[in-house]
């Protein structure tokens, strides 16, 4: 007997690490519009972002995320500084990175990709454009790479 539901993909797990209330709205909006099933988890600084990462402290039960939209201009621990222990970790290192931030300076992009970041998006200004290029990479992402699956190193 053969099962007649349709193959159903499981919601990607994005990770977004953002302190700005209105990009982390936007960022919301675009990934609502778009056709790709996510599951947007959103932390304010990049502490949290390690903790999540990691599954330590309030994040124990969190998914490992499939993406990780990562802002530099962080408290607590900024983004060039998450980028590096993300990739220093052998377990975390697989995670695409694609840092999301309004800096246009050629020295963050150069940095950002000395620390393996996978892409560099500067945030455009206007909230429709900002929408349009989160929808962009949402389906770039999600429907033309394909993603490491999770590796299991327990």
């Amino acid at each position: 007997m053969t099962d007649s539901k349709p193959f159903q993909p499981e919601p990607a797990q994005i990770l977004l690490v953002e302190d700005n209330p209105g990009d982390v709205r936007l960022t919301k909006e675009a990934f609502k519009q778009g056709r790709i099933e996510n599951d947007l988890h959103v932390v304010s600084n990049g502490a949290d972002a390690l903790d999540f990462l990691s599954g330590r402290n309030d994040y124990r039960d969190a998914p490992r995320p499939d993406l990780v939209l990562l802002d530099l201009n962080l408290p607590v621990k900024n983004g060039e500084d998450v980028l590096e222990e993300l990739k220093d970790d052998p377990a975390l290192r697989p995670i695409p990175v694609i840092v999301l931030t309004s800096s246009r300076a050629e020295e963050d992009v150069v940095k950002s990709y000395e620390l393996h970041a996978n892409a560099y998006l500067t945030k455009p200004v206007d909230p429709d454009e900002f929408i349009e290029t989160v929808r962009a990479f949402e389906k770039f992402w999600f429907s033309v790479v394909r993603l490491p699956p999770e590796v299991d190193n327990s």
